[in-house]
C-alpha cells in the first residue's frame, strides 16, 4: 500500500513537471508568434544625409554571380536604367524615376490623403557570396505646387517630419515619407524574391 501511494505521488509530480513545460513550450511558441513577421525598410541619417540602407541574406547556393545576373533581370522588368555594372567589383548602381501615391497601395488611411507625387532615386548593390547590401540613396521628391512642382531631398521632408514647431507641416512630411517607404519596401521585397527564385511548389489533390 505504501508503495502504491509512493507511485502515485511520483505520477502526479511528473505529471505536473510536463504540464508545466508544456506551458512554458506554448508561451514561448505564442510569444514568436506574436512577433511581427515583416521587413520594412529603416531611415537612416548620417548628417544632412538620409538613406536607406540594408544588408540582405540569400541562399547560400546562389553565388555573387547569380545575383549579379538576378539583380541585372530584375531591375530591367522594373525599367531602371543602369549606370554603372561591373561584376568583378560585385557592383551595380540604377536610377529610377516614379509617380507614385496614384496606386493606393501607398496611400495611407482613407482619411489621411497624400497628393500624387513624383520621386526620384539611385539604388546601388554591393554584392557577395551569399548576400547583399542595398543603398537607397539620392532621392528627390517632387511635389505639385501651383503651375509647378517643389523640389525636396528625403533630408529635407525628414527635417519637416522631425518639425516641432508645426503640426501640420511635420504630419505632411510623414505621410510623404511612409509612401515612399511602402514603395520601396514592396520594391526591396521583389528584388529579393527575383534573386532567390524560389520555385513554388503545388500541392496536388488525388
Amino acid at each position: 500500500m505504501k508503495a502504491l501511494l509512493i507511485s502515485f505521488v511520483l505520477t502526479a509530480i511528473s505529471l505536473t513537471a510536463f504540464a508545466g513545460n508544456d506551458r512554458v513550450a506554448a508561451y514561448s511558441i505564442n510569444n514568436l508568434m506574436s512577433e511581427p513577421q515583416t521587413d520594412s525598410v529603416k531611415l537612416q541619417v548620417d548628417g544632412n544625409n538620409a538613406y536607406y540602407q540594408k544588408v540582405v541574406k540569400v541562399d547560400s547556393n546562389i553565388t555573387e554571380s547569380m545575383i549579379y545576373g538576378r539583380a541585372l533581370q530584375f531591375t530591367a522588368s522594373k525599367n531602371f536604367q543602369q549606370n554603372y555594372g561591373y561584376e568583378e567589383e560585385g557592383k551595380l548602381i540604377f536610377t529610377t524615376t516614379q509617380d507614385l501615391n496614384i496606386n493606393t497601395v501607398y496611400v495611407g488611411d482613407d482619411n489621411d490623403v497624400l497628393d500624387p507625387y513624383t520621386v526620384q532615386f539611385a539604388l546601388t548593390l554591393d554584392l557577395k557570396n551569399g548576400s547583399y547590401r542595398y543603398t537607397i540613396h539620392n532621392v528627390l521628391f517632387y511635389i505639385p505646387e501651383g503651375n509647378g512642382n517643389k523640389r525636396e531631398t528625403l533630408f529635407d521632408v525628414y527635417t519637416k517630419a522631425t518639425n516641432t514647431e508645426s503640426k501640420r507641416v511635420a504630419k505632411n512630411a510623414k505621410k510623404l515619407i511612409e509612401s515612399f517607404e511602402r514603395y520601396i519596401t514592396t520594391l526591396t521585397g521583389e528584388l529579393y524574391d527575383g534573386i532567390e527564385q524560389k520555385s513554388l511548389i503545388y500541392k496536388s489533390k488525388f
